[in-house]
């Protein structure tokens, strides 16, 4: 009797929960449209369409050091026959005054071509879903004078690329508000329906939406169309083409929260109790005025952020009536007691929050609007450093571009989960999204991974650093795209400041471009007054009008010198030395940190004769590097013309202890900007390379910042027949503090680090073929061990997978990693073998990879030299398919292999 009560009471309990706690999911309806499309691209216009009018490009070199000075613009005058007035009035809603919006010509302009109409055959185009990058399946360009060079990826990024999809919108839709999201599209997108154009937004960058209703026709299908132009010499890294982002359709109430409307902010945050504020901007697009209420309900997230665990607070229930046409900002407070924390890196502490605001008009519920959240305070002292919930945290952090190597500029969830993971295994825990907003969904990644973002806008502002760059939209576009990409962030709890630009040629033309950058700090202000402004600046010193528009200061190698070492004397370009006492002498309030440091080249595996006896030296021939072969040494000594080595930018940053952290340039090598070697296709500066494979800079930066991980890493590797008798430095990374080396053996000799000293070198080894073996100590015991082997020549193929399981939705992959080993299973690390990729069953080879930043073969073909060794192969599931995926490899005169994938439903 006693347990059929308890049973009872248990059901009545867990009824009792059901109906408390609500779905996730908003009542406002919103879903993608990314599947089934039609697209063709072509490389010349086949219309008589166009943005506005360019300048004529007469150089076309894009092979620039990086921090060479921008230059003006180029004047030219618009004409009568571009759409760019038709295309403005989409930034309205980012325009504060209203005064300055623009107003849409009466009449619809004139657009001759059959594509954007609903009885165009577009039978014979690509079937293709979004995200979709156009470039990245096609061949490369390979020699000089190619359309796209190495700056922008060597892939024909250019191109007019037209989009076609039918959409139906039923009658009971009529009295809703329609409205297409568009989270990416590069670039100079524009909409049509039915024939009509809608809206576009020009920077490729960054989200809008557009309102489809009085373009609809209820009830029948409806021709949505999206051109897209991709130009060439308008980016400086590789920026994908077409609609690389999710697309939404989204249906509202005439009365209902804003595109991006809710800000919640926590003023006062403790282990006790957090204060949270809520303003939620209600919009009510109809003609009459209408009277509503409002609560705001906080639910504690699970640790995905999926699903709701228990409601933790309520707001009190808000009376407001509403002009037609017009909106207004609603205020609510809430207290929490015992408030769960976000914490970044290396904590596991990333609670997230649920903010489930509720619209209710006569009593019924018109709209739910979720909004996730995290309480946390962060402060920035210019002694401390960074300060999150009172907690000092240096910044370890990585730069990003936005590209996930073999897989483009196509936003895939699971592959940047993949990025960030093996950034967290090397102790990183900050990201500065270099230079341009990111996939919304990245974001939610680093929320819920504990890494903290410095959020960018802007690479150039009206100073051009390639031809066709931002600065040709920047006088109409700068004050949309600053607030709209800080309306779409500003409640992750990740990003924890702004920055407004990069590296721009503003910095050179003193009070005016200082009015420039106080000119977007205000924009970005007024959008958010909660975080910090700021801009990274390589060139503008203490005493400059520059830097005095922001709250912290972001250096870009100007904190360990910029060409200031003699191994760089001959350079020509900016020479500065290490700028940190300085800043701090003119600042001494604001907190410095270094945006970008070091940009160290090198690929992976690889390692050139004679050895630099500095700790840092830039790339030349012969000097860690090998024009023919396209290599830089892995002794991870060598740089751009303008960068430090890891060990500079260490020594520098900690004889100034009260710099707040790093970004180092970069974390993964991105497609595009291949400095030192413009034939390439991409870059050289990742600490992991563009496949994923650790680069041994890896270790170096594992040591500083995981030290308490216990671990030694030799290099270079010991294959070298060639080198027999011959000179052979040998170099280790480890946090231990002494270290003794031995061949065959043989001790070469015990070595103690010195201060400001991060490696030990043994730089007179004489090679001879066998096993080097290092011991290392800490505080005089005995630390980590590592061993490294002469091997023997190929034999097998050996085949490991990040996860055996992947969800059947097409959209998931599995990072398939090939070993080339010998008979004792050994890695050969000279292995250059071509594999052949073979996917069985269930799943699709997606692309392959091994990188090699000179390889220009395709990445989709099954095809590929192993590099070093390695080489990676992308998998996904068939759409809908479950049961076995079986991925085969395969290279003549070496054993295969094979392993298993099961699809699944989750």
């Amino acid at each position: 009797m006693i347990l059929k009560r308890c049973v009872l009471w248990i059901l009545i309990c867990f009824m009792f929960w059901l109906i408390n706690i609500p779905s996730l999911a908003q009542t406002a309806e919103r879903y993608k449209i990314n599947k089934g499309w039609r697209f063709e691209r072509f490389e010349t216009s086949p219309d008589d369409i166009q943005y506005d009018v360019r300048p004529e490009v007469t150089d076309r070199n894009d092979n620039i050091v990086a921090d060479s000075k921008p230059t003006e613009s180029v004047s030219i005058k618009s004409s009568n026959h571009t759409l760019k007035a038709w295309i403005l009035p989409t930034a309205n809603n980012f325009i504060k005054d209203a005064s300055k919006h623009y107003l849409k010509p009466t009449v619809e302009p004139v657009v001759t071509t059959p594509l954007i109409d609903k009885n165009f055959d577009d039978s014979h185009w690509q079937y293709v879903n979004l995200p979709h990058d156009w470039a990245i399946k096609l061949p490369f360009y390979k020699g000089e004078n190619v359309p796209v060079g190495g700056g922008m990826g060597r892939l024909p990024v250019q191109g007019i690329g037209w989009y076609r999809k039918k959409l139906r919108f039923e009658a009971q839709d009529a009295q809703k508000k329609i409205y297409l999201d568009i989270d990416g599209a590069m670039s100079y997108s524009m909409v049509w329906l039915n024939g009509k154009l809608v809206g576009g937004w020009p920077y490729g960058y960054n989200s809008y939406r557009l309102d489809l209703t009085p373009y609809i026709q209820f009830g029948q299908e409806n021709q949505l169309a999206i051109r897209i132009d991709n130009p060439t010499n308008s980016a400086r890294w590789y920026p994908g083409g077409g609609i690389y982002r999710n697309i939404w359709i989204a249906k509202v109430n005439p009365v209902h929260i804003a595109h991006w409307g809710t800000f919640v902010k926590t003023p006062s945050v403790s282990a006790k109790k957090a204060n949270i504020d809520i303003s939620v901007l209600l919009k009510n697009e109809s003609s009459q005025n209408q009277s509503v209420e409002l609560i705001t309900e906080i639910y504690l997230l699970d640790k995905n952020a999926q699903k709701l665990l228990k409601k933790v607070a309520t707001s009190s229930k808000k009376e407001i009536v509403l002009e037609a046409n017009q909106q207004a900002k609603v205020q609510q407070e809430v207290s929490l007691i015992n408030p769960v924390l976000w914490y970044p890196l290396p904590t596991t502490n990333q609670q997230l929050y649920l903010a489930k605001t509720t619209v209710f008009q006569n009593s019924k519920s018109i709209e739910i609007y979720d909004t996730k959240f995290g309480i946390r305070s962060v402060k920035f002292d210019s002694n401390k450093g960074l300060l999150v919930n009172g907690k000092s945290v240096k910044i370890q952090g990585v730069n990003q571009h936005h590209d996930l190597g073999a897989l483009g500029a196509a936003f895939n969830v699971r592959a940047a989960e993949r990025q960030l993971e093996i950034l967290r295994e090397l102790g990183c825990n900050a990201i500065r999204m270099s230079h341009n907003p990111p996939a919304e969904e990245l974001l939610d990644l680093t929320d819920r991974m504990g890494f903290l973002v410095i959020d960018e806008v802007f690479d150039s502002w009206e100073r051009k650093k390639t031809p066709l760059d931002f600065h040709l939209i920047f006088p109409e576009w700068h004050e949309p795209d600053t607030r709209s990409f800080i309306r779409r962030d500003k409640n992750h709890p990740s990003v924890i400041a702004w920055s407004i630009g990069n590296e721009v040629g503003e910095q050179y033309t003193e009070e005016a471009g200082a009015k420039i950058a106080q000119k977007l700090y205000e924009i970005a202000k007024d959008e958010d007054d909660t975080r910090p402004i700021t801009a990274s600046m390589n060139y503008a010193k203490p005493q400059m009008p520059f830097p005095k528009v922001f709250d912290i200061i972001s250096l870009n190698y100007q904190g360990e010198g910029i060409r200031d070492a003699p191994a760089y004397a001959h350079l020509k370009g900016i020479r500065t030395s290490p700028l940190y006492p300085a800043f701090q002498k003119q600042f001494p309030d604001k907190l410095i940190l270094s945006s970008e440091t070091a940009s160290a080249l090198s690929t992976r595996g690889t390692y050139i004769f004679p050895v630099a006896k500095e700790n840092s030296a830039p790339v030349s021939e012969g000097v860690g590097g090998n024009g023919t072969t396209q290599q830089v040494s892995g002794y991870e000594l060598y740089t751009a013309a303008f960068g430090a080595s890891p060990d500079k930018v260490f020594s520098s940053q900690d004889k100034h202890p009260f710099v707040a952290g790093e970004f180092v340039w970069t974390g993964w090598d991105y497609i595009g900007e291949p400095t030192p070697y413009y034939s390439a296709r991409s870059s050289y500066s990742g600490i992991i390379d563009l496949a994923g494979f650790k680069k041994d800079r890896y270790y170096l930066y594992q040591a500083r910042w995981r030290p308490e991980l216990k671990f030694a890493h030799i290099l270079p590797h010991w294959n070298w027949p060639e080198r027999v008798g011959q000179i052979t430095p040998v170099h280790v990374f480890s946090s231990a503090d002494e270290a003794e080396l031995f061949l065959n053996g043989r001790s070469l000799g015990r070595k103690k680090k010195t201060a400001f000293e991060y490696r030990f070198r043994w730089d007179d080894v004489i090679y001879e073929a066998g096993k080097l073996e290092v011991i290392t100590y800490k505080n005089a015991k005995e630390w980590a061990r590592d061993v490294v082997r002469t091997t023997g020549i190929p034999t097998k193929l050996k085949l490991n997978v990040d996860r055996k399981q992947i969800n059947n939705k097409g959209d998931d992959l599995a990072f398939v990693e090939l070993s080339v080993l010998d008979a004792q299973g050994n890695m050969v690390p000279t292995a250059n073998q071509e594999v052949e990729f073979e996917v069985l069953g269930n799943g699709e080879l997606v692309a392959t990879d091994n990188g090699d930043p000179a390889d220009l073969n395709s990445f989709v073909l099954p095809k590929r030299k192993t590099y070093s060794g390695l080489a990676l192969a992308i998998v996904k599931a068939k759409e809908g398919k479950k049961g076995s995926i079986t991925v085969r490899a395969t290279s003549k005169g070496l054993q295969s292999d094979e392993i298993i994938i099961q699809s699944v439903e989750f």
